[in-house]
């Protein structure tokens, strides 16, 4: 991630609304996280030990800064029945200049 651009858009799956719910909670109230969207009946296809599986899931989309990422890793790590979760960054190139800062702001 480029060292300019300070806010970040996590992305992770939870098998179900008990723990999509959790990790959310969890991520705003301890300001690793100013917001979380939680996505319901996502239809997840994905290899796993040789086959073809899938599953209906949760996706959540988390805005955080740059700054916060390794510790929303950790939370969501932590509270993630997975064995292997899926969290994935992706810079936020651009978006409302007051939007952005409000996330900045929100992960202090």
């Amino acid at each position: 991630m480029s060292q300019d651009i300070k806010q970040v858009l996590v992305l992770t799956t939870c098998p179900g609304s008990i723990t999509a719910k959790k990790i959310a909670q969890d991520l705003v109230a301890n300001n690793l996280a100013a917001c979380v969207n939680i996505f319901p009946g996502i239809q997840s296809y994905f290899r796993w030990g040789n086959k073809v599986d899938f599953a209906e899931e949760y996706l959540l989309l988390i805005k955080t800064t740059r700054d916060r990422y390794p510790e929303v890793e950790q939370k969501i790590e932590s509270l993630h029945p997975y064995e292997l979760p899926e969290i994935i960054a992706v810079p936020i190139n651009a978006g409302l200049e007051g939007y952005l800062h409000w996330i900045t702001q929100n992960t202090k």
